[in-house]
């Protein structure tokens, strides 16, 4: 069987950057610890999953419709254009691309939607004959988990696996249910707020009683207690807007078929120097 690879670049630039040393930097000091970093989880990833396609997809300015539809999502995020060139994870995303075309690994940018609605869309458009591998730290993906698709986490040189009796064990409800939850006890990483009152447990109440957060607003009167009732008859709109910007429909144009994710990565024994020379070029070619 087929096993498709699908790298959230972000996340991982990110946890690699502020996870890294920032002492690795090149002779003109050009920082390059997440480029370093990025290539070390990768190898180790492939090296242990043995993948026979991968797709590594960054995230662009270009988000899609959520922004727009709620003013607060990730409003809490920092504000990047006070922070000085060398501080920002973004300015190594140049060298970590190359470094990746050195090393064989296809990656595409996000146009239009968020690289979780990208991935959403390949690991819900592959057929049965494929499995799917995500990752990422971001439990997002874990709605999108089943029989064939799980969510890695990369730690300390081991991969971590997430499947359907990972999310039951640790929320208490399946990962089809998993949107639903989030719907009802919101996300403060996105900044989406819940029902008032509804916290993890009795989120998972619900959805154990009433299968769906569609079948609960719809037999709102059979919730026992009085004041979640109330709650959650005052907050429909809030509950409908939430669905759309936690739910991953899948529903986004693919930027590379699967033909083109074919891959046999050739990672070099020395890393560092691959990070190094990268940095270097992105650097040069940035200041041109």
């Amino acid at each position: 069987m087929d096993t498709l690879l699908l790298a959230d670049g972000h996340n991982l630039l990110f946890r690699m950057f502020y996870g890294m040393p920032d002492h690795f930097r090149t002779r003109e000091g050009v920082r390059y610890n997440a480029v370093y970093g990025f290539l070390n989880a990768m190898a180790a990833v492939m090296d242990e999953l043995e993948p026979t396609h991968a797709l590594v997809l960054f995230d662009t300015e270009d988000c899609g419709e959520r922004r727009s539809l709620s003013a607060d999502y990730k409003a809490n995020r920092p504000d990047w254009s006070e922070v000085p060139p060398d501080e920002l994870p973004f300015t190594q995303l140049p060298a970590i691309r190359l470094a990746l075309d050195e090393c064989g690994i296809p990656h595409a940018d996000a146009r239009g939607c968020e690289a979780d609605d990208l991935i959403a869309s390949y690991a819900l458009s592959v057929g049965d004959g494929c499995r799917v591998m995500i990752l990422s730290t971001d439990r997002d993906y874990w709605q999108l988990i089943g029989e064939r698709v799980s969510v890695v986490r990369y730690q300390n040189g081991f991969c971590d696996t997430a499947t359907p009796d990972t999310v039951m064990e640790k929320f208490g409800v399946r990962p089809d249910q998993f949107a639903d939850w989030k719907c009802l006890v919101g996300d403060a990483s996105d900044n989406i707020a819940g029902a008032p009152g509804v916290g993890p447990k009795t989120a998972a109440a619900l959805l154990a009683q009433f299968g769906s957060l569609d079948s609960l607003m719809e037999r709102l009167e059979e919730v026992p207690r009085p004041r979640i009732r109330e709650a959650l008859r005052d907050c429909r709109e809030r509950m409908e807007l939430n669905r759309r910007l936690i739910r991953l429909e899948g529903s986004s144009p693919l930027p590379r078929p699967m033909a083109e994710l074919a891959c046999a990565p050739l990672f070099p024994r020395n890393l560092m120097a691959l990070a190094r020379e990268s940095a270097a070029r992105a650097a040069e070619a940035e200041g041109q």
